[in-house]
């Protein structure tokens, strides 16, 4: 983005606020055709009162559009910024169906097509193409609102499935990028949407971002509990068939158990966990995605690594790392994949090895740059790799941390 020209900047910026041209050019007081040559570099920018006027019609610091904040250098095409942040904030601040009735369309989305979208989305998450979900994701919440409010009868229940599953993925993306309260407040509606849809594993893995949202803000005792009382609730056995979709619900609830405790200090617990978690895997056969959850046993072994890192032990998660299957590794989508790499970055920076934890950076930016440039605890990474490596850093390296908007 630093590198384009203004021109094309304010033709990016415009089109991420949603405004056609002609809104645009309305907004400035200038017509259509000044607005296509700013954007095709016809014609030039060189007055700041302009400059400011355009920076507040798009919302941003008159320098990050002039590619000019050094320390907003965050890649823009793959992370979140405030006004998005507001912008779904808004739509989850929608308390009941009535207001979601009455702020929709007169005819709601039809479910095959909410279907459709959210399947879209799920799959946008799992790629790791958080930016683009991000600006996605206020009209799905809307859309997905709106038919939950409106189709009754035997539809209720899978509009209510749907809007269930957009709750979860906003929560986990939202959680990615640090708004750790958005992230706990959806993922805290799609559990009491679960109870409408009436689908105990869709409420189990509902659980799970509940719990992950908790251990972000510091709660990780009582995410354990909760992990740990739903899981005994779902689990195989007595009047719950061992279906391939429980076991991976059941399972997930195992793994994410196992990771607050590990948050605890609990080293025990996350052997216990993780050993119910293998035995639920070793039943499932195979990595799969059931209700969207990448349970399996490769699965089972990057949590064991991630773990490891969360009690302080890293070279037990590197040498977790060096066990895994590269086949079955490959297999995994993009999103567990990176999030693997950068556990593993931190496994590295915990033994002292910052030159393989900045190329576990590396590789997990090629897989999935969100996932990289975009998450907090990546740059803590990022900045702990720059203040330890002696002399100037590598040149890919550098640019990663550019990207990143993180400095020594």
């Amino acid at each position: 983005m630093d590198e384009l020209p203004i021109g094309r900047r304010v033709a990016y910026w415009r089109s991420r606020r949603k405004m056609s041209q002609q809104v645009f050019a309305d907004r400035l007081g200038k017509s259509k055709s000044w607005v296509d040559k700013v954007e095709r570099g016809v014609r030039r920018l060189d007055k700041f009162s302009v400059l400011y006027e355009i920076a507040d019609i798009l919302q941003l610091d008159v320098q990050l559009l002039l590619g000019k904040d050094p320390e907003r250098r965050i890649d823009a095409f793959n992370c979140i910024d405030q006004v998005e942040v507001e912008e779904i904030r808004a739509a989850l601040e929608r308390y009941d169906s009535m207001s979601a009735y009455f702020d929709a369309a007169p005819f709601p989305p039809p479910l095959p097509d909410m279907r459709k979208a959210v399947n879209h989305a799920w799959l946008t998450y799992q790629y790791g193409r958080y930016g683009m979900l991000t600006r996605a994701l206020p009209k799905l919440l809307r859309d997905a609102q709106a038919a939950d409010a409106a189709y009754g009868g035997d539809q209720a229940k899978a509009a209510a499935h749907l809007l269930g599953q957009v709750y979860q993925i906003a929560s986990s993306v939202l959680r990615k990028l640090g708004e750790c309260d958005l992230a706990w407040l959806a993922a805290d509606r799609s559990m009491a949407v679960a109870q409408r849809a009436d689908d105990q594993l869709l409420a189990g893995i509902a659980t799970t971002r509940v719990s992950n949202a908790l251990v972000a803000m510091g709660r990780a005792r009582p995410a354990l509990e909760l992990n740990v009382n739903i899981a005994n609730r779902l689990a195989p056995g007595g009047g719950n068939e061992a279906t391939p979709a429980r076991l991976s619900v059941y399972g997930m609830l195992l793994l994410q158990g196992a990771m607050a405790a590990a948050r605890t200090g609990d080293p025990a617990t996350v052997e216990d966990l993780l050993t119910g978690a293998r035995e639920a895997a070793t039943l499932l056969g195979g990595d799969y995605n059931h209700y969207w959850t990448s349970f399996g046993p490769t699965n089972l072994e990057l949590h064991r690594a991630a773990a490891a890192v969360e009690l302080g032990d890293g070279g037990r998660a590197v040498e977790i790392h060096h066990g895994i299957s590269e086949a079955a590794f490959n297999g995994l989508l993009p999103e567990r994949r990176a999030h693997h790499l950068l556990d593993i970055a931190r496994g590295y920076a915990q033994i002292g090895d910052v030159a393989n934890a900045g190329e576990m950076l590396l590789r997990g930016d090629r897989l999935a740059p969100s996932e990289i440039r975009c998450r907090p605890i990546a740059h803590e990474v990022m900045s702990d790799v720059l203040r330890r490596t002696r002399g100037a850093p590598p040149q890919p390296i550098a640019e990663l941390a550019g990207h990143m908007g993180v400095g020594v």
